[in-house]
């Protein structure tokens, strides 16, 4: 039986008992919990930049996202308000749509 060890999303039980596979689970502290979405959201980052296609990119930004709405609840908040946070800080330091890359600063 291969161990996996790691977050997943919550109806992967319920398909794998569908499947008729027997498998182990435990519910994780939110300590626990905070670690492992940390460690899911750097899983998924890897899976976007393995991405070969336009499609397999939006799974795993999609992957992303669904990673950082569960963050943002356990910081007793939710994704409206870190989409608040971004665009307040896009108006203020702009966004990275104009591709700028910074070479150096004269100090």
């Amino acid at each position: 039986m291969p161990t996996y060890n790691k977050l997943v999303r919550d109806k992967i039980p319920q398909i794998l008992e569908n499947k008729g596979r027997e498998y182990s689970t435990k519910i994780l502290n939110d300590e626990d919990y905070i670690k492992y979405l940390k460690e899911k959201a750097y899983e998924e980052l890897d899976e976007y930049c393995a991405a070969e296609t336009n499609g397999e990119a939006v799974e795993e930004l999609a992957d992303l996202l669904e990673v950082i709405r569960s963050l943002a609840k356990q910081h007793e908040s939710t994704f409206e308000d870190v989409e608040a946070v971004r665009k307040d800080k896009a108006e203020k330091r702009g966004g990275f749509q104009d591709k700028v890359f910074l070479m150096d600063v004269e100090e």
